[in-house]
């Protein structure tokens, strides 16, 4: 375990509630808090002295909701909010290793995400729970009062387990291979996905198999997913590079030298079936499409909202090798009318890494960040139609909600 993981754990773990904590050499501070229930949801309003930059994540077992504030102190007590009727169990704080002021939310339940969002020229910090407890009660049989309960589809996420077969990706020096990575952790955010309602995972493989790349791409085509999730591990020149990635297409070249190289990688595991291709070369109707819909540049737009929601929630449990989302070439994202991202979970060529990769603790965490990701993503633009977008429309309309 690195350090970083280490202390991030060590303090979202604390167990002795630090409610009250001021930091004279800090340069902002935390002047008060309100705990705000509404029929949307739960905020936490923190009233600050000046901007601070903050930034959240989740943790699990037992599940708890991280706030961050860099250079920051607290001079209010949290004691006295009210918790009753909220998703969260209790709040503590504690004093960070590099002199900030972390905030964390025991929750009652797994599955609640949170939202950030700047106020009053930031001197306001607006924290929103988001997402549904796993197993929630959600009115789904009987109407409440006179109103229907809310009805919807469920949101298609195809998620892919990079590489498979006689292709097995990047490989550790002590023989461990990619493919079987990115399958496991693919299989625990398909099972993560199934639990939550509104939602449901299809995987493009689930056993040890070889697909060609513009198979998997018609695969979210075909089924027209809400969204299209391609799982890596992969290797890197350098064996220092670390941490995780998201990448999105690019119809305009690669946004780095790494993101093109990575995309070249990729896009070779073709060549490994290169031999049943040529005996019968496709009619590829989903490249054809790329080609001709310039819709693309839409469907783009909204990879890359996507990948950065993923990529925020990706580094409190993996780190990060880049900080914003990459783009390049990569044939497995091109689906036309499919926002699709690809994750680099991690490399396969850095030992800590590799070593992490194959702990089946840190990858039900990955696939808790990627699902913590795409359900923010979802909550705040849920397609028309759907269950979510039922049920942001439901509570919208309650007695006392605001608009």
């Amino acid at each position: 375990m690195d350090r970083r993981t280490f202390l991030q754990l060590l303090f979202a773990g604390c167990t002795l509630p630090v409610t009250r904590l001021v930091l004279a050499n800090t340069a902002e501070q935390v002047r008060g808090a309100v705990l705000r229930q509404a029929a949307e949801g739960t905020t936490l309003l923190l009233d600050l002295s000046g901007p601070i930059p903050a930034r959240t994540f989740t943790l699990e077992a037992p599940p708890r909701l991280v706030l961050d504030l860099q250079g920051a102190g607290l001079a209010t007590s949290l004691d006295g909010l009210a918790l009753k009727g909220t998703p969260i169990k209790a709040i503590r704080s504690a004093a960070t290793a590099d002199g900030g002021l972390r905030i964390v939310l025991d929750l009652r339940s797994p599955g609640i995400s949170g939202e950030l969002q700047t106020l009053a020229r930031g001197r306001q910090l607006a924290l929103r729970l988001g997402g549904l407890p796993v197993a929630a009660a959600v009115p789904t049989g009987k109407a409440v009062g006179n109103r229907a309960p809310p009805q919807g589809r469920d949101l298609l996420i195809v998620i892919d387990a990079g590489h498979g077969g006689k292709d097995p990706g990047a490989v550790g020096s002590g023989g461990e291979q990619e493919k079987l990575v990115a399958l496991a952790i693919a299989r625990l955010l398909a099972r993560r996905i199934d639990a939550q309602k509104g939602f449901k995972a299809r995987l493009v493989r689930n056993q040890d198999v070889f697909i060609p790349l513009r198979k998997r791409a018609e695969m979210a085509q075909r089924l027209n997913a809400d969204l299209f999730i391609s799982v890596h591990a992969d290797a890197a020149p350098r064996r220092t590079a670390s941490g995780a990635s998201v990448f999105a297409l690019s119809e305009h070249g690669a946004t780095s030298a790494v993101a093109r190289w990575m995309a070249q990688r990729e896009n070779d595991a073709d060549f490994v079936g290169v031999s049943s291709v040529l005996k019968k070369p496709p009619k590829d109707p989903v490249v054809a499409g790329v080609l001709l819909d310039m819709s693309m540049n839409a469907t783009i737009s909204t990879s890359l909202d996507l990948g950065h929601s993923v990529l925020g929630q990706l580094e409190g449990v993996a780190g990060l090798h880049q900080a914003r989302v990459e783009q390049a070439g990569f044939a497995v994202l091109k689906s036309p009318s499919v926002p699709s991202i690809l994750v680099e979970t991690g490399f396969m060529s850095n030992a800590r890494d590799c070593q992490r990769l194959q702990d089946p603790r840190h990858q039900r965490k990955v696939a808790e960040a990627i699902f913590a990701g795409l359900d923010k993503h979802f909550r705040r633009r849920a397609p028309d139609g759907s269950y979510l977008a039922a049920l942001a429309a439901y509570r919208l309309a309650e007695p006392g909600a605001q608009g």
